[in-house]
């Protein structure tokens, strides 16, 4: 599908015809320094660069600039977003194309002009460690929020729809194979990457995973004869970040038009190949057109006010409270009498605050900022609202008595809990359970593939390399996959716990997919997923608890009552067979009741 007018296309050709062979060729791969890039993502601090690419100075090309920004900028301070499966569970694709246009604003502001985002697979398992970054288990929904964030994003900078495809296991993603028929990839598994490109998004990222035996970012099937041949896609592709190619004269051949960050496998050897006929210049040609008619297409979008005062400004906080409160799902709100011998009442919630004395804030995640992954989707916000915060800021003007307990003591929690007229116990998840995996750095046998460091940063390497083995990296390091569906044996004891001190129990789940809650479930009168909710989260479940909203957001996916009734799921797995069915259309398959179906959700 074209995207750029006839006058693009010609100053594109144009631009093209006067960079030399050289030139064109070194269009191929990013700038950045590889070893110098993988020892500050081991340190204690990580200051996402900008990641530069494609340039021609003396043709006035400034190149790619690229961030990352499925949740907000990735570089400095930033607005930090509620995670895209929250902002999925709002069904509101106009929302998203606001968010989507906020943090291209922002993206402009820190001096991109790429956004890494927005990312597309689909959920297949709620185990997955980056399911988070996603918009759920339905492809057409998928498709329409990634278009949707595309349209806003690209008033201000380019779009890469990200990782082509099948990428949903995070642990073995640099290994594993992926199998699927072509009838169930066409059907299940690119329909929203299509629907994605067909709104004109600039750019694709491969994914590090291989597809039917042939790595993503050298599959021609995948990249040349679906994308841009059936598609009609006219953007550029690029690789997966350092691991994702593995033989440079592959990947061009394949369809691949970039190399990111840095030069690995897009250096002499492909040029070699190009002199010995092993790569046609029409196909060097072609990825350096690419990279041009996005720049020139790009080249005058957006209304050239992008000073820092955007940055977390009072719109972008209002937006983010705003999304977090519509992503919010209610899942349970069931009458409880004040006091024995009363009457069921009305529903727990919304609570009222003139008739509350003591509110329990309850859990070792109640008080502590936890807006998701820690990988290249991180945000660096100006500040985070946390459950805790959010509550006492709303009910403290009432009067109300506000109490905090970390949850670490069954016993003290208890009867902090009982001592209130409502307990709050929020529980889930944070970055070191799911999230980005960089343990397995390089990925076995990767280390084969690489340049040699310069010899005076062997000894930093190495041991960058062996402090992330050992979990102990910086920022990049993640919890990876989800081995377990349910909450940590001590928060599902806590919940316990609680609902016994107290009828009046609300959990709170703060996670990026399906959490089963059969054991506890049952007990409590009110449930709800805030997500990671990002920077405003505390305020907007302040803002849900007490109706100041009512909730409107439903489930972007199926939660079911066993892992059983789920398609099988290995995250060490070297190969694995993908189906048609998963969530929702395979409980129905299998005729097993979801806890809470696809798309559910109460409201007051």
């Amino acid at each position: 599908m074209a995207t750029v007018s006839p006058q693009v296309e010609s100053r594109a050709a144009e631009l093209l015809r006067r960079l030399t062979p050289a030139e064109r060729l070194r269009m191929l791969a990013g700038d950045r320094d590889l070893y110098r890039d993988m020892l500050d993502a081991a340190g204690p601090e990580r200051t996402a660069p900008l990641y530069s690419a494609a340039g021609a100075p003396r043709l006035g090309l400034g190149g790619l600039l690229c961030v990352d920004g499925p949740r907000g900028v990735a570089r400095g301070v930033s607005t930090c977003f509620p995670v895209a499966m929250a902002r999925a569970a709002a069904f509101d694709y106009g929302l998203e194309e606001r968010v989507g246009e906020a943090i291209g604003r922002e993206a402009r502001a820190h001096g991109a002009n790429v956004c890494l985002a927005p990312c597309l697979n689909l959920l297949r398992h709620p185990g997955w460690g980056r399911a988070q970054e996603t918009y759920g288990e339905n492809s057409q929904h998928i498709g329409e929020m990634g278009a949707a964030f595309v349209r806003g994003l690209q008033r201000h900078v380019m779009g890469c729809a990200k990782h082509l495809a099948c990428n949903s296991i995070e642990e073995s993603r640099f290994t594993v194979d992926v199998r699927v028929s072509p009838e169930t990839l066409h059907r299940v598994y690119l329909p929203h990457f299509k629907r994605v490109v067909d709104e004109g998004v600039a750019s694709v990222m491969s994914a590090y995973n291989s597809l039917n035996g042939e790595w993503c970012s050298q599959n021609h099937r995948l990249l040349t004869a679906i994308l841009k041949e059936e598609w009609g896609f006219d953007g550029f592709v690029m690789s997966d970040w350092v691991f994702g190619i593995r033989d440079g004269v592959a990947a061009v051949n394949a369809g691949l038009d970039l190399e990111m960050p840095s030069r690995i496998f897009m250096d002499d050897r492909v040029a070699k190949a190009l002199e010995r006929g092993l790569v046609s210049q029409s196909r060097i040609d072609d990825a350096a057109l690419r990279l041009i008619r996005q720049q020139v297409r790009f080249v005058s979008v957006g209304d050239g006010e992008y000073g820092a005062e955007i940055i977390a400004c009072d719109e972008h906080r209002a937006l983010a409270r705003e999304a977090a409160a519509k992503g919010v799902v209610l899942l349970k709100n069931e009458p409880v009498p004040r006091d024995e011998g009363d009457g069921p009442g009305r529903p727990l919630l919304p609570l009222d605050p003139r008739s509350i004395r003591r509110v329990a804030v309850i859990g070792r995640l109640a008080d502590v900022p936890n807006t998701g992954d820690r990988g290249s989707s991180h945000v660096k916000a100006p500040y985070v609202v946390t459950p805790f915060a959010g509550l006492r800021a709303a009910l403290t003007p009432f009067g109300v008595d506000m109490v905090h307990d970390d949850g670490s003591k069954s016993e003290r929690a208890s009867a902090v809990a009982a001592g209130a007229d409502v307990a709050v116990v929020v529980a889930g998840y944070d970055y070191r359970d799911e999230g980005e995996y960089m343990g397995r750095f390089p990925p076995a046998g990767f280390e084969k593939l690489l340049p040699r460091p310069p010899l005076r940063l062997v000894p930093k390497a190495l041991m960058a390399a062996a402090r992330l083995r050992r979990g102990q990296g910086g920022p990049l390091q993640g919890g990876g996959d989800r081995r377990s569906l349910t909450l940590h044996q001590a928060e599902e004891m806590l919940i316990e716990s609680i609902a016994a001190a107290n009828r009046r129990t609300i959990v709170v789940l703060v996670c990026g997919s399906a959490v089963l809650m059969e054991r506890w479930r049952h007990a409590v009168p009110g449930i709800l997923i805030l997500w990671y909710a990002g920077m405003e989260g505390g305020h907007a479940l302040a803002d849900i608890l007490l109706g100041a909203r009512r909730p409107s957001g439903r489930l972007p996916f199926a939660i079911p009552t066993s892992a059983d009734h789920l398609p099988s799921f290995d995250p060490d797995a070297a190969v694995v067979e993908y189906g048609e069915l998963h969530g929702q259309a395979l409980l129905d398959h299998r005729g097993v009741a979801a806890a809470y179906p696809y798309r559910f959700g109460l409201t007051y």
